[in-house]
This record gives C-alpha cells, structure tokens and sequence, in this order.
C-alpha cells in the first residue's frame, strides 16, 4: 500500500508563500491600489452608455441621477452604429493607424539598424538624443511649428513655393495633402521611442555570433538579416501586438491640435472616433450616446488585441504576450 497524498490546503499554500513574497507584494500594492482608484473604480461609469442620462431634480448629485435614469438597452449604440459619420469615422481610424503601424515600425528598425552598425559612439549617442527629442513635445507645440510653415499668409511653405513661381496654396483647405502630413507628423515625433526599444534589444545580442559571422565573411547585410532580425523578431512581435489593441483609437494631438481644430474642409479627411467623441462632448448631444461610442473603441480596442495574440500564437506560439 502506497502512503497517501497529503491534502492540498491551507497548510500547503502558506507554506509555499515565502518571505520574498511578503516584500513582493507590499512593493506592488502602491500599483495596485493606483489601478484600483484610477482604472477599475471609474469603470462603475460604464453603465451610462446603457442609459438615458438625465439630471435628477432635487439637488440630487450625479450618482444619484445614474442610477435613476432609464435603461436604454443598445439603443445608444444603435444611434452611433447607424449614424451618417459611423462608417467615415472607421475607415479613418482604421487606415491611419494601420499606415502608422506599418511606416513607423520600419523606420524605428531601420534607424536602430543603422545606430547598431556605427563605429562613431559618441556620433550614436547624438543622433538617439535628436531622433527621441521629438517624442517629449507636446502636440500643442508641434501644431503651432506646423502652422508657421503651413499659414497661408506668411507660412515658410508658400514662401518657397511662390518663390519657386508656383501659386501659394491653402493648407487648411486641401483635404488631399493631410493624410501625407499626419503620416510624417506620427513618424517623426514617435520614431525616436521605437528606436530606442529596438537597440535596446539589439545591445542585447551575443556578440560572439557577429564574431563569428565576420569571421565566415558575412556582410553587414548578412548580418543583419540572419543574426539581428531574427534576435529582434519577439521584440518586434509583442510591440506589433500591443499597437493592434490601439487601431481604434486615434492621437487626439496629432488629429484635433495640429489641423487646427479640424476645419469643415478637413472634417471627412482627418475626423476619428476620439475627435468625434470630443466634439461630441462638447455639444449638446446626449452623454449616453457619447458613452457608447467611448465603450464601442475599448471592447473593439481589446478584440482586436486578442485576435492579433491568436493570430501570433497560430504562427509562433513562443513570442505571444498572453
């Protein structure tokens, strides 16, 4: 007769929880009790999508007046689903960020590429401080640099343009050249935080693998391609995972400060979910049915992170973040 198995109890856990834990755990409740306050209590606010808000007489505070008013289903939902604006709305937020995805993720690899390769470290060191630079200005700054040289008055770009002895042209009221500019705008100000991730990971590397590679007489090229990509690849994988949970949301910055507002003339071009939730906010319209438009990017915003892992995991199961 075999002993038996001792039971799995109290006993067992609290011997398996360890001093290192104790510590662990007290260095992350200040994180924890943060979240708790500042992402999940206010998620009680969910419910206003789900209502015909309206304030409650008597002096009653906000609380009160929500939970109160009437339950509206879906139909907050359906109003924003089957408006006029729902399907221009998509397809801006959608191709913008797959555009930036896909021209940023290649400029951050192809700058911590040619970083990596410099023999000057000092030089290195100049170019990472100039291409990240960018990245800590603020939109409003940035739309006030792209305005001096787009003002159609005395803009710096009509400057060369009539001296050049072509006609000055009205920036703010072509469609046509913003998504070019947005594009270029995203990229320059967030390609230096890209970089910085990839050489990172590219420091990282053995560097006897190089070694050996020069010594087989491989090129730079051959390098790269066969020793520096494939060490990057779950560097690159779980940055291109998390920027698929943010195609439906959009930079308010770059969208609402540097167009200016977003003019009449611009709206179909560079209006997406965020810039028309806030203007939304700021009109008369129902504070439910704005709400529903909010909780509609978060549970799309989380789908498509999860289908972008399940995807991953079907192809390389090893470099998943979930």
């Amino acid at each position: 007769m075999g002993k038996n198995p001792k039971p799995k109890g109290k006993k067992s856990l609290l011997k398996r929880w360890t001093k290192d834990d104790t510590e662990l755990t007290l260095l992350s409740l200040p994180t924890l009790l943060w979240f708790l306050c500042f992402c999940y209590l206010p998620m009680f606010g969910i419910i206003i999508a789900f209502k015909n808000y309206k304030l409650a007489g008597g002096g009653h505070g906000f609380l009160y007046s929500l939970l109160t008013s009437d339950w509206a289903g879906f139909g907050n939902f359906e109003f924003f689903l089957t408006s006029n604006a729902f399907t221009m709305l998509l397809r801006n937020t959608i191709l913008y960020n797959i555009a930036f995805i896909i021209i940023s993720a290649s400029v951050a690899v192809g700058s911590a590429l040619m970083l990596s390769n410099m023999r000057n470290k000092r030089g290195s060191k100049v170019y990472q401080t100039m291409m990240f630079l960018p990245y800590f200005m603020s939109w409003v700054v940035v739309s006030y640099f792209v305005y001096s040289i787009l003002t159609p008055e005395r803009g710096y770009a009509n400057g060369i343009l009539t001296t050049l002895g072509f006609d000055p042209v009205m920036w703010y009221q072509e469609p046509k050249f913003w998504p070019f500019i947005l594009i270029f705008l995203n990229t320059w100000k967030g390609m230096g935080y890209g970089m910085v991730i990839y050489l990172a990971s590219i420091t990282g590397i053995d560097q006897s693998m190089y070694e050996a590679a020069v010594m087989d007489g491989a090129t730079k090229w051959q390098q790269a391609r066969h020793i520096t990509i494939p060490s990057i690849k779950p560097v690159f994988v779980m940055m291109l995972i998390l920027d698929c949970g943010k195609i439906f949301n959009s930079d308010f910055g770059l969208f609402y400060q540097v167009t200016g507002g977003i003019p009449a003339s611009l709206y179909e071009t560079v209006s997406t979910f965020d810039t028309y939730i806030f203007n939304a906010i700021q009109s008369n319209a129902p504070i439910g049915q704005t709400a529903a438009a909010s909780f509609f990017q978060s549970i799309c915003s989380c789908g498509t992170i999860l289908i972008a892992n399940w995807v991953v995991s079907k192809i390389d199961n090893e470099n998943t973040i979930i």
